[in-house]
């Protein structure tokens, strides 16, 4: 193999890991790096012992599982067979993509570390975890980490006398190359970006058949329950999976877009300029959606994100791109390590949209090639709702719980979250792509089960699908199905109220509720937990025992754990090294599962 090759594999759930994998591949030009990136199981594994460096970055999904791109791999790296000195002959680094909040905090990027080194690999670096939780964002770790492996594959394999080290300052290649079409060469297109995520294995087109808040009109917070209907065997699920739909952009981002491209557009584009994605790389293939030509327009509107909040490289590459000594002076000094506390205070803590910056820099924006542009805006990354309908009750239907994300920070202009603005958005008629994600929670369906629920919010939705499925097969009811549900008020967020109480009045559940602002002292579910302790401990012990808890990552889960310790402390004479001991071997056992989100 070549010595200069560098084969980047991923592993990822939402596109997230793909992306930095694809920035890794962009900067590897620095040192002369050719090679390609490539899911995981896209690639053939069996070829793994005969490469000599390899980076993968991968993300956790569920209860410490592997996305669905490298389950394949992963599986036949797990084979007992394989020798202990199969990677002997390959360098590799490890890149996590997790979440802090969740209890197997990137485990899927530690094991496969550990697996590498038994085959026999040699770490070029550290393992790096990077974590969405941290003030700003996974990107306070990837960056550190990139400059971190390059210095190491400098160390260890300088360049040959041959060949110049490329400033480490120049300006990075663009993925792809970017043609304007004439109306010659475009008269035979549709004017569409085709849809790759209706080629996705179990995927469809749903169609709305009813958007209802489900929040009090003078409620804070606008949350709805959507409904969609899909056709007869296009879709499979069960409770605990998730729903994976990608927004598109509002009307007013796209318009201002073009109001603050203005500059940049007047020679020789507009909203119908027709273009083209050209591969200028054989490791690095323009993706399905972009295959075809289509209309700025329509990238504005269906491909780029334009309410991310930019990271780091992304004030890099502007400082490439303008002639403004101020600014490439303000820019550069934000990709600086010193720098990060005023990036996150100017762009983090203000929800700065990836339009605001470029505003504030329009040297930059002026002078951004056309090339360019599909690095500086990201891609719109799918996102995932849990699934709140029963497919043995709702019948060709799945159901969602959507909050809908506005809120004020300094800045004058409100902050919209973009999928679940879009989702909100939807009218009965209205048709969208979507597709079925394997859930995070592994529900029991049996007489001998109890199973307690903590679901504050929109986090009652997977159980609300649960308790459905479960009472209609017969396999649970009142006294074996516990849901604790916490809001604010019962008037205002009580998600779902009828389905609750025509479900207790039935005995087929048995529900306590938690609302914080209905009386002088906040009650949240943790408090609920807390006064029924003996109740609880009667549960978790007098057969098998199952606890689900989903909601906001915050504060709640952890809450919630310190109340189930507190029950094995007090009613069960444990210490808390013991209490602790009995959680974690619930987990390791999945009686013991969290959901979470930011």
């Amino acid at each position: 193999m070549d010595n200069r090759r560098l084969l980047i594999l991923y592993g990822s759930q939402t596109g997230c890991a793909q992306e930095v994998a694809e920035r890794i591949w962009r900067e590897s030009k620095w040192l002369h790096y050719s090679g390609p990136v490539v899911a995981m199981d896209d690639y053939p594994i069996d070829k793994l012992i005969f490469e000599k460096k390899i980076i993968f970055v991968c993300s956790t999904t569920g209860q410490g599982d592997q996305p669905e791109n490298m389950k394949t791999a992963w599986k036949f790296l797990l084979r007992k067979n394989l020798p202990s000195n199969s990677l002997t002959n390959v360098e590799f680094a490890v890149l996590g993509m997790g979440d802090s909040s969740y209890v197997k905090f990137n485990h899927v990027a530690k094991k496969l570390y550990r697996r590498l080194l038994q085959l026999g690999g040699k770490p070029l670096c550290n393992i790096g975890l990077a974590d969405d939780q941290h003030d700003i964002g996974a990107f306070a770790v990837i960056d550190p980490w990139i400059d971190n492996l390059w210095t190491a594959l400098l160390e260890k394999h300088p360049l040959p006398k041959e060949m110049v080290l490329i400033d480490r300052n120049a300006l990075p290649p663009p993925r792809w190359r970017v043609q304007i079409l004439n109306d010659d060469d475009s008269s035979s297109t549709n004017n569409k970006l085709p849809n790759a995520d209706l080629l996705k294995t179990n995927s469809t087109t749903l169609n709305c058949l009813s958007n209802i808040r489900t929040t009090a009109l003078n409620h804070f917070q606008d949350v709805r329950l959507i409904k969609f209907e899909y056709t007869e065997n296009s879709l499979k699920y069960s409770p605990g999976d998730v729903l994976m739909v990608r927004p598109v952009n509002s009307e007013n981002a796209v318009n201002s877009f073009f109001e603050l491209m203005k500059e940049n557009l007047k020679t020789e584009l507009n909203r119908n300029s027709m273009m083209t994605v050209v591969q200028q790389s054989p490791d690095m293939p323009v993706p399905y959606n972009l295959s075809k030509p289509f209309t700025l327009y329509q990238c504005a509107k269906n491909h780029w994100d334009l309410n991310i909040i930019p990271n780091r490289y992304t004030f890099q590459l502007l400082s490439y791109f303008t002639n403004s000594e101020l600014e490439k002076e303000k820019l550069q000094e934000l990709t600086t390590a010193e720098g990060q506390e005023e990036l996150y205070n100017y762009c983090n803590r203000p929800r700065r949209t990836i339009l605001e910056v470029l505003s504030d820099f329009p040297h930059a924006l002026a002078n951004i090639p056309l090339d360019y542009l599909f690095e500086v805006f990201s891609p719109i990354r799918p996102r995932a709702f849990s699934i709140a309908s029963a497919p043995s009750v709702h019948l060709n239907e799945i159901h969602i719980l959507v909050a809908v994300v506005r809120y004020k920070t300094k800045l004058v202009a409100k902050r919209f979250g973009l999928c679940s603005n879009w989702l909100a958005g939807l009218v009965s008629g209205d048709k969208i792509p979507a597709w079925i994600h394997k859930g995070t929670f592994k529900f029991p369906y049996s007489r001998s089960c109890n199973v307690i629920m903590i679901g504050p919010g929109t986090g009652v939705a997977p159980f609300r699908s649960y308790v459905y499925e479960s009472t209609t097969k017969g396999s649970g009811d009142a006294e074996t199905l516990h849901l604790y549900f916490g809001a604010r008020n019962r008037f205002g967020d009580f998600h779902c109220v009828n389905d609750w109480e025509k479900l207790v009045d039935d005995g087929k559940l048995t529900l306590y509720t938690a609302f914080s602002r209905d009386q002088d002292h906040k009650v949240y579910v943790q408090h609920v937990l807390n006064n029924r302790g003996q109740q609880l401990y009667k549960l978790l012990t007098s057969q098998e025992c199952f606890v689900f808890v989903a909601g906001n990552a915050k504060d709640m889960p952890a809450a919630v754990r310190t109340e189930f310790s507190n029950v094995f402390m007090k009613y069960g004479n444990l210490d808390s090294v013991e209490s602790e001991k009995t959680i974690e071997q619930m987990e390791l056992k999945g009686r013991y599962q969290t959901e979470t989100w930011s």
